[in-house]
């Protein structure tokens, strides 16, 4: 089952607002400014541990070699990235209607994990799976934890049918 994330405001957060894992030493603070929600390495951990794969789903246009060698810092490997370039070739493509910035279904995603309404709204309109996340809270992770196990329970079913 896969599982992906959205960054900003969601794994990358303001520590003005949001409690954050510790700051990278200089120089990679510089390199890396962006800051992890307190808690996102062990989430990837145990989800990766109870049988998941992890990805970054964002509409970010940030590289994947960025994304890749920030949360390296943290000891944390996705299984893959999807950035904003990479869904405008592989999703959007040439379409003249435009799609949602996230399509989770299209990568057979089972669950996402994003702070925005608009992608709930599309989750209900393009049938996929996802998750709200967006006020600090210091129980996000098992929440995720948790719903990830409830949509395997789910899919196990349905498979089973």
């Amino acid at each position: 089952m896969r599982i992906s994330f959205d960054l900003d405001d969601v794994l990358f957060v303001s520590p003005d607002r949001y409690e954050t894992e510790p700051a990278l030493h200089f120089p990679f603070n510089r390199l890396f400014p962006d800051r992890l929600r307190k808690g996102t390495p062990q989430l990837i951990h145990d989800l990766q541990h109870a049988g998941f794969e992890v990805w970054v789903y964002t509409s970010s246009l940030r590289t994947e070699t960025y994304i890749k060698n920030l949360f390296r810092r943290y000891g944390v490997k996705f299984d893959r990235i999807i950035n904003g370039e990479r869904h405008q070739k592989e999703v959007q493509r040439k379409r003249p209607q435009p799609l949602p910035q996230k399509m989770p279904n299209f990568y057979h995603i089972s669950l996402h994990i994003d702070d925005e309404k608009a992608i709930l709204e599309n989750a209900r309109q393009y049938g996929f799976r996802a998750m709200r996340v967006y006020e600090p809270d210091e129980h996000w992770a098992e929440k995720v934890l948790a719903e990830a196990k409830r949509i395997r329970k789910i899919e196990e079913n349905s498979e089973s049918t």
